[in-house]
């Protein structure tokens, strides 16, 4: 199974973009998905995740209320509004099969997409 994002680009501060994660091999509905990101110089970090039903979100400080996760049976989304300059990062989708685990953790994922890239400008 290959997970694959799509959605990244080009955006001014407070614009929007939506990235998508898709799954192939497998469906999407199966798995916990998170997404991460990285910027240059720095670690990745935890963004968002949501559990394979749907039933519970999770956000980084930085995102909430400014980023939606959300989920169908193809794909799992995130919507970024209000985005700033420090937004800039490779963003990551991965997907994980581990029951009880912390989703805000990179260690609890069994797959991971190529990254797309997030670039705003002020």
């Amino acid at each position: 199974v290959q997970f694959e994002e799509s959605g990244g680009g080009l955006a001014q501060a407070g614009g929007s973009l939506r990235l998508s994660c898709a799954a192939s091999g497998r469906t999407i509905s199966s798995y916990a998905v998170g997404w991460f990101r990285q910027a240059p110089g720095k670690e990745r970090e935890f963004v968002a995740a949501i559990t394979w039903r749907g039933g519970n979100t999770f956000y980084a400080n930085f995102g909430k209320g400014r980023f939606t996760i959300s989920r169908d049976h193809a794909m799992v989304y995130l919507q970024m509004n209000s985005l700033k300059p420090q937004d800039t990062a490779v963003y990551y989708c991965a997907a994980g099969e581990k029951l009880g685990v912390d989703l805000t953790y990179q260690e609890s994922y069994d797959y991971w997409g190529q990254g797309t890239q997030v670039t705003v400008s002020s």
